[in-house]
């Protein structure tokens, strides 16, 4: 799936990972490829993003949100 992750100074990542790992309102959830649509609020945590069962990148948000639609995740954070 094709993941964007914006801050409002910058475009943080953009690429192609099989898995997210996000810190969601009510707990941390993982999106996979071809998964469900799906929008929801971020709490402070870290973002993982995943290339088969390797971690690719990290990043530690204070919060957000994201969207997934059509195998695009966009993760707007804070």
């Amino acid at each position: 799936m094709t993941v964007e992750i914006l801050s409002p100074e910058a475009l943080l990542f953009k690429g192609e990972v099989t898995a997210v790992n996000v810190p969601g309102a009510k707990g941390p959830f993982v999106i996979l490829d071809h998964h469900a649509p799906i929008i929801s609020m971020l709490t402070a945590g870290e973002v993982t993003l995943f290339e088969g069962k390797k971690e690719l990148k990290s990043f530690t948000i204070s919060g957000g949100t994201l969207e997934c639609n059509h195998n695009k995740a966009v993760i707007l954070a804070d």
